[in-house]
């Protein structure tokens, strides 16, 4: 087992901030002050070097952080072989999940409950941010999996797929681009309320129209608004079209709140995917859980 010292190391690193760490193990930040300089002294070095509020890592304190995420994966990957030989052991595990709005809003509440249910021992948190963002929360080793639009090429980060989901045009039933299909030179006289910056399913569209030669600079956005939910509110009482995820406007295109708008030969498809730091790719608890999801998410289609 780690030690209670090196846990308040570990989760301070993983913070670069002693008020962050006090907040999520409920420990004053004097006292993790304390362990903190009687892990330096044990050591005979410093781990932290200190900038007024923030903190950033000596070497000696990036070795060791190095050291005992490679201990935690150890010891969980122990609980979870011995759990698996016996049943009657129920070690807890956290993990820290994040996830693009689509899948965080509208996919995975049914498949995470299976998963809760049959592992109750896991803790779980779940944090909703854009795709850009879920990346770099990876990277900074603020959650543990993340799963987001696309494949962005960076060396430090492994992909597995998850799903496929469509991206498609709607309006307001009142809006009277629901009588007839456009074509894609249409677009350029459509008011578009779009998503923000960073976010996969915008990436994904201007994608899809640079194949068709059309920048998304040179189309008629209106407005950009951060979120999935804003821009179906904003839609429903606008002029304007929206690109959103088919998954995410089910229910009102069944009440016929919104409308699909169809567009000739566009057809925009995004593949999410889980994303972890090489590494931790035979982690078996994360291993199980990316198993577990992906069975589960093909019943629920």
């Amino acid at each position: 087992m780690i030690s209670h010292r090196h846990i308040l190391f570990y989760e301070v690193a993983r913070q670069l901030s002693f008020t962050k760490a006090s907040q999520l193990l409920y420990i004053s930040q004097s006292a993790i002050s304390k362990q903190i300089k009687a892990l330096e002294d044990h050591y005979k070095t410093g781990l932290f070097e200190r900038h007024g509020n923030s903190v950033s890592l000596t070497p000696a304190g990036k070795l060791l952080f190095q050291k005992l995420e490679a201990v935690q994966h150890i010891q969980n990957d122990l609980h979870e072989e011995l759990r698996l030989m016996n049943h009657g052991y129920q070690p807890q595990f956290s993990l820290v999940l994040g996830a693009s709005t689509t899948i965080s809003l509208y996919v995975l509440p049914p498949v995470l409950s299976a998963y809760l249910q049959q592992n109750p021992q896991v803790v779980l948190s779940l944090k909703n941010r854009n795709s850009e963002n879920i990346l770099k929360a990876l990277l900074d080793h603020d959650i543990d999996l993340g799963i987001i639009e696309g494949i962005n090429k960076i060396s430090q980060v492994t992909y597995t797929p998850f799903l496929t989901d469509e991206v498609i045009a709607v309006c307001s039933r009142r809006n009277p681009l629901t009588s007839h299909e456009l074509e894609v030179k249409d677009l350029f006289q459509v008011p578009l309320a779009l998503r923000e910056t960073g976010s996969g399913t915008l990436a994904v569209l201007e994608e899809a129209l640079a194949q068709h030669g059309v920048k998304l600079s040179h189309l008629n956005v209106r407005v950009r608004l951060g979120g999935t939910e804003a821009l179906k509110n904003f839609v429903r009482v606008d002029t304007c079209m929206a690109f959103l995820p088919r998954q995410a406007v089910v229910n009102e295109l069944a009440s016929g709140e919104l409308m699909e708008v169809k567009i000739k030969d566009f057809e925009v498809f995004r593949t999410f995917n889980f994303i972890q730091r090489k590494g931790t790719e035979n982690n078996l608890p994360y291993k199980n859980f990316i198993q577990f999801m992906k069975r589960q998410y093909s019943k629920t289609e």
